[in-house]
């Protein structure tokens, strides 16, 4: 090789190296920058590191989701679906009822998204109902089941007429990973997206840190008041959902009903764990497997959360003294301040 193409090659990495460490110290000096707005009857909130406004863009998006899945929206394509109409699924429908019912799957049925009528039959749904007595109960648990719905050619197939779909507890979840898709076609890559304490966290902070996600101590607080924290993950790169009975409840002749229903039982749960927190690649995921485990109580969740790749979680639960303990999964104990 002779001096000249020597120098010539020297000269191209030197620019090539110069160029990238560039772009590096341009991409760190962006500021970072917060949005915020409501969706889903809940806040949003985005804090993202570009010198783009997203505000319209991720408006824009979440009102198609909206109108995808929103079952208060009597336009709706799930509320169309819900009345047995011809409608078209959208790709976002389809996403999101193909997940749910591979979570049912996985956990035999502690995930369901067909259920809500029983949430409204125990005040909890967007449909107030009365206290339900034993036959109501078995009346509505047998106009549900996640083994009744599939999809066809694209088309929803009911196996019964009466069954209805609400997607509440993995639509968030999904919603998340949705905004998170569009900043990562704007070409950012540190954010943190939190949909009513659903949330994405890629990249690092405005510190050049992990994003720091706390966990409410679950004491009881209906009007959502009581901030105090039980931990502070460390995330970045991953997503975290968080389940809980501590918030929406209420209590009937001394006895206190929680609004996580079993769908095995038509009833309440009635167990120890008061939060589940979970850690995992995508927020649909973390968001289904986070209100499974409510249904499922702490031993069965462990031994479920053995066989799935990649999801931790962090379960806050009372003991027999009524005494507030935590259970770590591996994977998650090095996350924890």
């Amino acid at each position: 090789m002779n001096k000249t193409i020597r120098n010539n090659i020297i000269w191209i990495v030197l620019l090539v190296v110069g160029t990238v460490w560039v772009l590096s110290k341009n991409q760190k000096s962006l500021e970072y920058h917060k949005i915020q707005g409501t969706i889903f009857g809940t806040i949003y909130a985005i804090t993202y590191q570009s010198e783009l406004n997203i505000q319209e863009d991720v408006d824009k998006e979440l009102k198609r989701f909206d109108y995808s899945l929103s079952p208060f929206k009597e336009q709706s394509i799930i509320s169309k679906v819900n009345r047995n109409e011809e409608v078209e699924l959208d790709s976002l429908f389809i996403n999101v009822l193909k997940r749910s019912l591979e979570v049912s799957e996985s956990t035999k049925g502690a995930f369901d998204v067909t259920i809500s009528p029983l949430i409204n039959a125990w005040g909890f749904g967007f449909k107030k109902g009365e206290f339900p007595d034993s036959t109501q109960v078995e009346t509505l648990l047998a106009q549900t089941g996640y083994q009744n719905i599939k999809i066809v050619d694209g088309t929803i197939v009911k196996e019964i007429p009466e069954l209805t779909i609400n997607c509440s507890a993995i639509a968030k979840g999904y919603a998340v990973d949705i905004i998170g898709d569009l900043l990562e076609s704007k070409g950012i890559t540190n954010y943190m997206i939190d949909i009513g304490g659903e949330i994405l966290a890629k990249g690092e902070n405005s510190k050049g840190e992990p994003w720091r996600i706390g966990v409410n101590k679950p004491i009881d607080d209906e009007l959502s008041q009581n901030q105090e924290l039980q931990l502070i993950i460390n995330l970045t790169n991953k997503a975290l959902a968080t389940s809980g009975n501590y918030r929406n409840f209420y209590i009937k002749d001394g006895k206190k009903y929680a609004h996580t229903i079993n769908p095995k039982t038509g009833y309440p749960v009635q167990h120890s764990i008061l939060s589940a927190t979970v850690i995992a690649d995508d927020c649909m995921t973390a968001d289904a497997y986070a209100t499974a485990f409510m249904v499922m109580g702490l031993e069965d969740s462990l031994q479920l959360i053995e066989t799935l790749p990649n999801i931790a979680a962090c379960f806050i639960y009372e003991d027999e003294k009524g005494e507030l303990q935590t259970h770590l999964t591996p994977g998650i104990e090095d996350l924890i301040d």
